[in-house]
């Protein structure tokens, strides 16, 4: 772990663990809008969709309730699945 600090938006510093957990185990799945090939809305996932391809990285339709369902889904069968909702005005709909 390095020991120097730095500053950076706290949107990179999701990317970079979202990043660093696909890298380190096969099972860490990304489920949520747009965060192919558009990055997320806030940029979060960008550059994740072309580094680790559709599988692990997998577009939903606007329903919050069907993807944390697919999530939990996913979790019961062993994978880990990180879910971005878009807004926090979305999370009562999940």
């Amino acid at each position: 772990m390095p020991n120097e600090s730095r500053d950076i938006f706290y949107s990179k510093a999701v990317n970079e663990a979202l990043d660093e957990e696909l890298a380190h185990d096969p099972d860490v799945v990304l489920l949520g809008e747009d965060i192919g090939i558009y990055g997320g809305a806030f940029g979060v996932t960008r550059g994740l969709f072309e580094k680790y391809g559709p599988k692990r990285l997998q577009e939903t339709p606007i329903s919050e309730n069907s993807f944390v369902g697919m999530a939990v889904g996913a979790a019961m069968m062993g994978l880990k699945p990180v879910v971005e909702i878009m807004f926090m005005d979305f999370i009562a709909l999940a």
